[in-house]
């Protein structure tokens, strides 16, 4: 299964739905693209929503963290919701959760988010 991804401009924030398979570098390379785009646009909060994520490896961590890294630097912040068992396992063995702020949805991200504003 290919990686896949769709972003939605909302008022306060920006969500990112990931689907899919993420294991190789190139996957990435667009979204990651329009990820500068948005950053450029003075758009620096963003949730990801990993609903229809299916799997990913050592790839899809490190993409992750540039969304993080690159968020943080432009004083803005990334969550993630909607993970699914495996991906949280994942997250907990490279105690990633210790660095990203994972949420059970939107709603809580976004309450998050304003939170911090």
């Amino acid at each position: 299964m290919e990686f896949t991804y769709k972003i939605e401009e909302k008022k306060d924030y920006c969500l990112m739905h990931f689907a899919g398979n993420l294991i190789e570098k190139n996957q990435a390379t667009e979204m990651l693209e329009r990820l500068e785009e948005l950053l450029n646009k003075d758009i620096k909060k963003f949730i990801i929503d990993m609903n229809g994520f299916k799997y990913m490896n050592s790839t899809g961590l490190n993409t992750l963290l540039t969304i993080l890294t690159r968020a943080r630097k432009a004083g803005g912040e990334a969550i993630i919701c909607c993970v699914p068992d495996n991906i949280k396992s994942l997250m907990l063995i490279t105690k990633l959760n210790n660095i990203f702020t994972i949420v059970a949805n939107e709603e809580e991200a976004a309450g998050s988010l304003l939170k911090e504003a």
